[in-house]
């Protein structure tokens, strides 16, 4: 199972919260995507399946260009975590008009529930069963999932057995490419948050968030 995060966009740069809201891949995201699809070359995937939002559907869609004869399944169960109220709000914006909950994502980030929107519980309950339907499903297969950073935090936290008490501790750079394995103790983590494959590009203006 390879996880992946999607590639960069302006809203990641400006440190917006994006959640459902469809913010497309900016320039240094789509370069991203392509030095993804390079890298994904060397790899035997069979199966691949994205976010609808547009940031994950475009990083797989840019990326599976160099992979032939390749449909994309579009599946709601990998979208971003619904951040309600905070959607749209730069950070310092979120921390001034809520400072006790932000306070809490920050520090208990397993006990918020956004206002209007999701906690980390949901995105687990949808976003895990999905992951684990998918190795049921394609048996043998190699199979790639494009998706968001609180999506690959979530679940690699679940992976690890380390709960959401480590959400700050997994970091998830924009186009990052984590691998687990399906194994007898069900998944194993074999890479995590590999970015090789970005040294391709400039460092000057490959800020993540």
């Amino acid at each position: 199972m390879y996880l992946v995060r999607h590639g960069r966009t302006t809203w990641n740069k400006e440190e917006i919260f994006r959640g459902r809201a469809d913010v497309p891949l900016d320039d240094l995201g789509r370069r991203q995507a392509q030095a993804l699809g390079t890298a994904l070359r060397r790899l035997p995937i069979g199966l691949a399946v994205a976010s609808p939002l547009a940031r994950a559907r475009e990083t797989a869609e840019i990326a599976l260009e160099q992979l032939p004869h390749f449909v994309l399944r579009l599946d709601p169960a990998f979208t971003d975590l619904d951040f309600g109220d905070w959607e749209g709000l730069a950070r310092p914006e979120v921390a001034k008009r809520y400072p006790g909950l932000y306070r809490q994502w920050v520090t208990d980030p397993g006990g918020v529930r956004f206002p209007g929107g999701e906690s980390l519980a949901d995105v687990e309950e949808r976003a895990w069963p999905a992951l684990c339907t998918l190795v049921q499903s394609y048996p043998g297969e190699s199979v790639l999932v494009v998706t968001h950073r609180v999506v690959c935090k979530v679940i690699l936290a679940r992976a690890l057995g380390v709960g959401s008490a480590a959400f700050w501790r997994i970091r998830q750079d924009t186009a990052c490419l984590n691998a687990l394995a399906w194994g007898e103790q069900g998944f194993e983590v074999v890479l995590m948050n590999d970015t090789c494959h970005l040294r391709v590009l400039s460092t000057s203006d490959a800020s993540d968030s």
